[in-house]
């Protein structure tokens, strides 16, 4: 291969999709914050993804640690990760957004995605590129950075919505640590499932990618209808503009629930929390999972699949797991649904409580019997609480 097509090789999938998520996200905000400061935000949080890596290398020779699990097992490659990786990484994300954060340009909810978003395509961008740069052949590897560029994008969202929601005072409030936190938890999983493991592995993060695009898309438009809002209060500097663009969609049924709805069907404020629903939802949903896993498996025995050969080195073996994982997670929204159906309580307390008692008690049996398959099923409990809850929504009472 030439040079050419050797620099370009690591270049081009580095840059071009970051500059793809870059106009997207130039595109949703409607009032355009200064080209400058958005550049230099990029270009800030790509000298830090610089000084990231130094010092993750550094850390990994002076420990002997790595992210990957086939190098200093499953425990060493978590440790390195959650102690070390994710959170390096996020904070120094958050350092990049910090001076536009405080300038007199961030005026509006929206600016926490905006700039959150540019810092971390800025991140990714440089992460990519020397990660090509260090593995010249194979396809895995960009599709390990395609893969990666999104979700830095998502994690950065969930922090960028507590800045956001913080815009007035230019001081986080409470929900920034745990947004954080959650993005760093969220940063470690994924990049372990993506770089710690097998290629057979980049399979399980697809759901996840889907499930962190929603968050960020539900956290985006609740910022984008907070700046209208405010809009349209006395004294709103952008009112005509911001009126005449709607973040909801206008046709083909209602719009989706905004997070304030949800956050007003999780509460229960006038009645006390019915325990009989959620221990009985709680069964329900452990039977759903048994029922979806044992159709996949009805499934796969009909279509002669050979659920022995999975092996996560060998992306062309996860065909099984896919499948397993399908019907696992399909149980989830169906135990939601009937939960919902069955109480017939306005609120979604109860099935998510009942989802989450599901989840937990799945998570301390694999704790015991299978260590290893408790990674993986930590990485699609949001996935699967999610789905719950939109089954339960679904499901529950019209007002």
């Amino acid at each position: 291969m030439s040079p050419v097509l050797l620099v370009l090789r690591w270049l081009v999938p580095a840059i071009v999709p970051a500059g793809l998520l870059a106009a997207v996200v130039h595109r949703t905000d409607k009032n355009r914050e200064p080209a400058w400061l958005v550049i230099a935000t990029f270009f800030l949080a790509a000298v830090l993804a610089g000084a990231s890596i130094y010092v993750e290398r550094r850390a990994a020779a002076w420990t002997g640690l790595d992210m990957r699990a086939a190098v200093v097992g499953e425990a060493g490659a978590l440790i390195y990760m959650f102690a070390l990786v994710a959170p390096l990484r996020e904070a120094l994300k958050v350092a990049a957004v910090w001076p536009a954060f405080r300038s007199k340009h961030f005026d509006e909810p929206y600016d926490g995605i905006v700039y959150a978003s540019a810092a971390a395509l800025g991140f990714a961008s440089v992460e990519n590129a020397v990660l090509l740069y260090m593995h010249p052949a194979g396809a895995i590897w960009i599709a390990r950075a395609l893969l990666a560029l999104p979700a830095h994008v998502f994690f950065a969202c969930l922090w960028g919505y507590a800045l956001g929601r913080a815009k007035q005072p230019k001081v986080p409030n409470g929900i920034f640590p745990f947004a954080w936190i959650v993005a760093t938890a969220a940063h470690g999983l994924y990049a372990h499932f993506v770089y710690g493991r097998g290629p057979g592995a980049l399979v399980t993060v697809v759901p996840l990618l889907v499930a962190m695009g929603t968050v960020a898309w539900f956290a985006a438009r609740d910022l984008r209808a907070r700046g209208e809002r405010n809009s349209r209060e006395p004294g709103g500097a952008n009112g005509n503009r911001l009126s005449r663009t709607s973040w909801a969609p206008v046709s083909f049924g209602r719009a989706p629930p905004s997070l304030r709805t949800v956050r007003e069907a999780l509460r229960r404020a006038d009645q006390p929390i019915l325990l009989r629903w959620i221990l009985f939802g709680a069964l329900v949903t452990m039977g759903t999972m048994v029922a979806g896993l044992g159709l996949s498996v009805g499934l796969g025995l009909w279509a002669h699949i050979d659920f022995s050969l999975v092996d996560e080195h060998d992306v062309t073996t996860t065909a099984p797991l896919a499948l397993l994982s399908a019907g696992l997670l399909a149980g989830f929204p169906v135990a939601g649904f009937l939960v919902a159906r069955a109480s017939n309580l306005p609120t979604l307390l109860e099935p998510a409580l009942a989802t989450g008692l599901a989840i937990l008690a799945t998570l301390i049996v694999l704790g015991f019997a299978a260590p290893i398959a408790l990674v993986f099923a930590l990485a699609f409990s949001p996935v699967a609480f999610g789905l719950a809850c939109a089954g339960a929504w679904i499901g529950r009472p019209a007002r």
